[in-house]
């Protein structure tokens, strides 16, 4: 990180402001990734993405049926 002169004691309040707020955005952006994690790893969303599987390849095997 580059070293940064400040000339008066605003200039310091106002960039603590700045990376306070920015702490508190990636704060919120990690809360999102773990909620987002824990919904992926949800058995419910398992079943959800084998459902899909198995339709896809019933309409391949018919499809396939109906072409022989």
């Amino acid at each position: 990180m580059k070293k940064k002169n400040y000339s008066s004691l605003e200039e310091i309040n106002t960039e603590l402001h700045l990376l306070s707020l920015q702490r508190k955005i990636h704060m919120e952006e990690l809360k999102l990734t773990k909620h987002q994690l824990k919904e992926d790893l949800s058995p419910a969303n398992w079943i959800n993405t084998a459902l899909q599987g198995i339709k896809k390849y019933g309409i391949l095997m018919l499809l396939r049926k109906i072409i022989k």
